[in-house]
């Protein structure tokens, strides 16, 4: 999969945009946390999960913008974190270990049918 790294506000704004025409994916990632590098490692070795972009937030060295996605999308800060957005909202979120490809592939193709 092709990660996209999210680092700007208007970044947030065009993924806003671009749910209304395909489910976009967002993975809050904490360069200190194992269980963030765990979740990180599971999604790459999944290979080319489709239907999504997806892109990347090193949430430590964009604090403020990980708290403005998280007060956007009315979801409560994790790390590690994916956010499956869809017409504007999330609409499926999971945090640590429960981060698999294979139920997020699920989600992706649920949300775009």
């Amino acid at each position: 999969m092709n990660w996209i790294e999210l680092r700007t506000r208007q970044q947030l704004a065009d993924i806003i945009a671009l749910s209304h025409k395909r489910p976009q994916v967002i993975f809050k990632h904490s360069t200190r946390c194992s269980i963030s590098s765990i979740a990180l490692t599971r999604l790459k070795k999944a290979g080319n999960l489709e239907g999504a972009d997806f892109y990347y937030l090193d949430l430590l060295a964009f604090r403020e913008l990980s708290g403005q996605i998280a007060g956007t999308f009315r979801v409560a800060h994790e790390s590690p974190q994916l956010l499956l957005i869809k017409n504007g909202e999330c609409t499926y979120e999971e945090s640590h270990l429960g981060i698999t490809p294979a139920e997020l592939q699920e989600q992706i193709h649920h949300t775009a049918s």
